[in-house]
């Protein structure tokens, strides 16, 4: 899958962009016509310790997911987004598995 990652307010190092095309591949095994996917790393300038944003757009046929969350690392905001991303990519398969 094609992975687009852009960071915003700070430049990400190789280690984060590689996890999240490892984490953003295994969503194939969930759903397999998956054409690509936009993530957006974002640190928010506050006081919170909570500061790290994920946004992360998937795009599949005739649909596009967006999901957002904010985590204290990327890591962790990024293993929860793509379990949601997930659970929706199994809702729709099982969605064809009964037109089916």
């Amino acid at each position: 899958m094609k992975v687009n990652a852009q960071s915003v307010n700070f430049n990400a190092d190789g280690k984060l962009i590689d996890f999240v095309q490892n984490r953003l591949d295994k969503l194939e095994t969930f759903y397999d016509r998956v054409i690509s996917s936009d993530v957006y790393l974002k640190v928010e300038n506050t006081s919170s310790k909570e500061n790290k944003i994920v946004e992360i757009k998937l795009n599949i046929p005739k649909d596009k997911f967006v999901v957002k969350k904010q985590c204290k690392s990327f890591e962790e905001a990024v293993d929860s987004a793509c379990s949601s991303l997930e659970r929706k990519l199994k809702k729709i398969k099982e969605k064809q598995r009964v037109k089916a």
